[in-house]
């Protein structure tokens, strides 16, 4: 039988006692995670190497055994890279989970210790939505900031470096677009806290309305009060709906924006890297060359985007006010 004895954390009020008690798994997310972010510069380099031989096999100068060679040289590559995102993506999730188990044991063990009158007055809802909800949202949270520090860290700082290998000034101007979309990701705060706290106490509402309406079935149904608890049961179910729609609603429909705003340095690309394979910009450049910066570029821009998108998931996970923040 698996052994499911919970791991003592140090100091289980803090969130970095938890990733400092998953160290092994860690590790191995660590290893497989710089693998996999910095073989993803190897997929651009070879998509302007293959956009050359085509050019040159038009042009009778490359012939087909050099493009075989690349396919089969860029196969191997991805199936490398791919490998290492799979080993990083399973152990991330085996990390998400031991830190939802730790921190549900934690506060399970704190909830029977408590004293009755102290529950009471916490109420039921509020308690069960701590229980589940809080910890989930946390543990998710601390999942995506994982995945995402080598997913989008790690990759966006080899694509950054990839660009300004080829051309620094291009890069630059490129670049300047991923921060605002930052900004605007961190001006959204206030909304995306306020709306995820509104849902999470609307969530607490719901669990005792349910844990009342089923534990009081045969009372209401003794006196004739069915009618009225449905209808309160039915309030609360549609507020929940209602909060979660709005909690979701910028963190859902926000991404494409950032995608946008990221990917606008693309015109700098067609305007200014023309003029390097003409040969009368900032860089000599050939079609290799053109077509791997394009390439990197625009996967620095999803990358972008996806770490905007982090910033509004990590806010959900916190109250307004909460210490957390600070």
């Amino acid at each position: 039988m698996k052994n499911t004895e919970r791991v003592p954390v140090r100091q289980p009020d803090r969130v970095l006692s938890y990733f400092e008690n998953q160290r092994p798994v860690l590790a191995v997310v660590t290893v497989s995670g710089l693998i996999y972010n910095l073989g993803l510069v190897v997929s651009p380099w070879f998509e302007g190497q293959l956009a050359q031989c085509l050019l040159g096999i038009l042009n009778g100068n490359e012939t087909f055994a050099a493009m075989a060679a690349l396919c089969a040289g860029y196969l191997i590559a991805i199936a490398v890279v791919q490998g290492s995102r799979f080993i990083k993506r399973l152990y991330v999730r085996k990390f998400a989970n031991n830190i939802n188990r730790s921190m549900k044991q934690v506060l399970y063990a704190n909830l029977v210790r408590k004293d009755k009158v102290e529950l009471e007055q916490a109420g039921t809802g509020t308690l069960m939505t701590k229980a589940i909800s809080d910890v989930d949202a946390c543990a998710e949270g601390m999942r995506k900031f994982t995945t995402e520090i080598f997913d989008t860290g790690i990759a966006l700082l080899a694509y950054a470096v990839m660009l300004l290998g080829y051309d620094w000034r291009l890069a630059l101007l490129c670049l300047v677009f991923a921060p605002i979309s930052y900004y605007i990701a961190e001006q959204m705060k206030t909304l995306v806290q306020r709306t995820g706290a509104a849902n999470k106490e609307s969530t607490g509402r719901l669990s005792a309305a349910t844990l009342d309406r089923v534990s009081g079935a045969l009372t209401y149904r003794v006196y004739g009060c069915e009618p009225q608890r449905d209808a309160a049961y039915e309030a609360c179910l549609q507020d929940y709906e209602r909060t979660a729609v709005k909690a979701g609603l910028p963190v859902a429909a926000m991404p494409p924006l950032y995608g946008v705003i990221s990917m606008t340095g693309v015109l700098f690309i067609f305007t200014f890297g023309a003029r390097n394979v003409a040969g009368t910009g900032w860089a000599a450049w050939d079609i290799a060359a053109f077509t791997t910066f394009l390439s990197c570029f625009g996967k620095l821009a999803v990358k972008s985007s996806h770490a905007a998108k982090l910033f509004n998931a990590v806010q959900k996970a916190r109250y307004p006010g909460d210490a957390s923040n600070r």
